[in-house]
C-alpha cells in the first residue's frame, strides 16, 4: 500500500460530531495515510494516537484555538512539516529594504 501525500490527523482524543462523525480532540498530530508514525515522528502504537483518515491536517501557525475547541494543542513540528515555505523563494526570510 502507497502512502499517500496528503497528511491526514492523528489524535490524542475524539468527540463525536452533531452530525454522527468522529472528530478529533486533545492533541493533534499530522499523519501520512499508511505509514505508523505522525509526521513528527512519534509511534501511533507507542503513544495511543487514534487515526482520523477522513479529516485533513488544514491547521496553521495563526490559528486560534478557545475552550469551545475540541482540539487542545496542534503540534508545531508537524506544522513545519506540512507547510513548507512559503512559495519558491530560496529562504525562509525576506528582506524587505535592502541597504543601497
Amino acid at each position: 500500500m502507497r502512502a499517500s501525500s496528503i497528511p491526514a490527523v492523528a489524535a490524542s482524543g475524539e468527540e463525536i460530531g452533531p452530525d454522527g462523525v468522529r472528530q478529533p480532540g486533545g492533541e493533534v498530530h499530522a499523519w501520512r495515510p499508511g505509514q505508523n508514525q505522525t509526521v513528527c515522528g512519534l509511534a501511533l502504537s507507542r503513544t495511543r494516537l487514534r487515526r482520523f483518515p477522513h479529516v485533513p491536517f488544514d491547521y496553521s501557525g495563526t490559528d486560534v484555538l478557545t475552550e469551545a475547541d475540541a482540539v487542545g494543542w496542534i503540534c508545531p513540528r508537524c506544522l513545519a512539516a506540512t507547510t513548507g515555505r512559503r512559495g519558491t523563494e530560496k529562504h525562509g526570510w525576506v528582506r524587505d529594504s535592502p541597504r543601497p
